[in-house]
């Protein structure tokens, strides 16, 4: 009897091994029903206890022994019982491994390259090395650092003086001052300070000309003289009122010094008199370091105009000359804004010379009288003659009235003929507090006479502003 050959490998080789010889082995015989009777030796491989149970599942997991399958044992058909051979399967187990459920395939017998193994690591960045560099490639060059004007930065690109309070502040959150005017100011009271409506035409056009007036002026002092050909035309009176405007709404220093060779009326026309004058600063030039040095020879007045006098002692023999002038002028310079100089009668002597090569703008004085008014215009041509035609285009001619009631003249034409020659005409009208001779209080002056000097003080800070300082 051939039995029949197995369709499929043995699933347990390991359980139900069949081995040569039972010596060692228990054994059991069992008949086979039929002609012949075979005894067949089977043995039963004892396995060691482990932990794990046949019918425990763990993770849809079934823990196994991985078979060594051996080659098919050869069925060869004789009358003998068929007996495979056995042979022992040596099986190594490593503790607590859990292999999948589906089988491999049957290990053949060539040899299997071992699986390589996957390792996954954080990377460590390198560290960075520093590379050499050769000097002589890489000449060391200075830099030179500078800064940038105003001007020189991006078009886009605003500077610090740009935010000013206009732009910056909501106009509906400023605190806005008390109107000046009848009108406004009582619509301000009975509104509880509610409803403001701003100052009237005067009061605007008075904070209009203290803004022309107060204009700021950078650089050095600018030398203003006023000169006239002719005695009597109120030189002195106009430079006088020209320094009370200007001091009164500039928050700098303004003088007046009085250059006249002879003597000089300047200082009679301020309340507060020193006692001293230029001859006193000629004599200490030296010794001045600082304004209160200066200070006690100047005059001020309430207007904060302060006045240099010219010498009144009639023992005094010696003129004041051009080098006490340039003296004077050097000392003026370093402590004042604006020097006003009242120059003598007449403009050839050595004072106007070193005068009007200081000068930075030029005021002329004239009469409202025919003689006055030729002499100032042939003052002009004198100037311009003499180099001084630039001066006489930017110069100023006031028209003082020292007499009153109506002028001789028709101050119309008269300033028509002036404007055709200079760049501004003002008028100033006549007003007793001047006309008296004694001590000039600006507040004390009719309203026609302050406005006219202020006119003409915001237009001599006009023609300063587009000239240089002087030298």
């Amino acid at each position: 009897m051939t039995p029949d050959r197995p369709e499929e490998p043995f699933d347990d080789v390991v359980e139900n091994g069949v081995l040569d010889e039972a010596g060692s082995l228990d054994t059991s015989g069992f008949g086979i029903i039929g002609n012949a009777t075979a005894q067949v030796s089977v043995s039963f491989h004892e396995e060691p206890e482990d932990d794990f149970d046949d019918d425990d599942v763990v993770d849809d997991e079934v823990p196994f022994e991985v078979p060594t399958y051996t080659a098919e044992a050869e069925i060869v058909e004789d009358a003998a019982p068929f007996v495979p051979p056995v042979e022992e399967v040596v099986v190594p187990v490593e503790p607590e491994i859990i292999v999948p459920a589906v089988l491999p395939e049957p290990i053949v017998s060539a040899p299997q390259p071992e699986p390589a193994r996957r390792t996954v690591a954080t990377p460590r960045p390198e560290p960075v090395r520093p590379v050499a560099v050769e000097r002589a490639a890489y000449p060391a060059t200075d830099v030179a650092l500078t800064s940038k004007r105003l001007g020189e930065f991006e078009p886009d690109r605003e500077s610090a003086d740009l935010l000013t309070a206009d732009r910056l502040l909501d106009p509906h959150h400023i605190v806005r001052s008390e109107p000046e005017g009848a009108w406004q100011h009582f619509v301000y009271s009975i509104s509880g300070r509610r409803i403001n409506l701003g100052d009237g035409k005067r009061a605007k056009a008075r904070k209009e000309l203290d803004r022309r007036i107060a204009a700021p002026l950078s650089g050095g002092a600018r030398f203003v003289p006023v000169l006239s050909r002719k005695g009597g035309v109120g030189k002195t009176t106009i430079t006088t009122l020209l320094g009370m405007a200007l001091a009164d709404a500039r928050d700098d220093r303004v003088i007046a010094v009085d250059a006249n060779p002879d003597r000089g009326t300047l200082a009679e026309r301020v309340t507060r008199a020193s006692g001293k004058t230029v001859r006193d600063l000629v004599r200490i030039r030296g010794d001045v370091v600082g304004f209160n040095d200066l200070s006690t020879i100047v005059a001020r007045d309430e207007t904060r105009l302060d006045v240099l006098a010219s010498d009144s002692d009639p023992r005094v023999s010696e003129a004041f000359s051009d080098e006490d002038y340039e003296d004077v002028a050097s000392i003026a310079a370093h402590y004042y804004s604006v020097v006003l100089t009242d120059t003598g009668t007449g403009i050839v002597h050595s004072v106007m010379a070193a005068t009007l090569a200081r000068a930075n703008e030029l005021v002329i004085v004239s009469g409202l009288s025919v003689d006055e008014a030729r002499l100032a215009s042939e003052t002009l041509t004198w100037l311009e003659t003499n180099g001084y035609a630039d001066a006489v285009r930017g110069a100023v001619v006031v028209l003082n009235n020292a007499r009153p009631g109506a002028p001789l003249v028709r101050p119309d034409e008269l300033e028509a003929h002036f404007r055709s020659r200079v760049r501004t005409v003002v008028r100033v009208p006549y007003d007793p507090h001047i006309a008296a001779g004694s001590a000039i209080t600006f507040r004390d002056l009719q309203p026609e006479t302050r406005q006219a000097a202020r006119e003409l003080a915001a237009a001599v800070v006009e023609g300063l502003r587009t000239l240089a300082p002087a030298a």
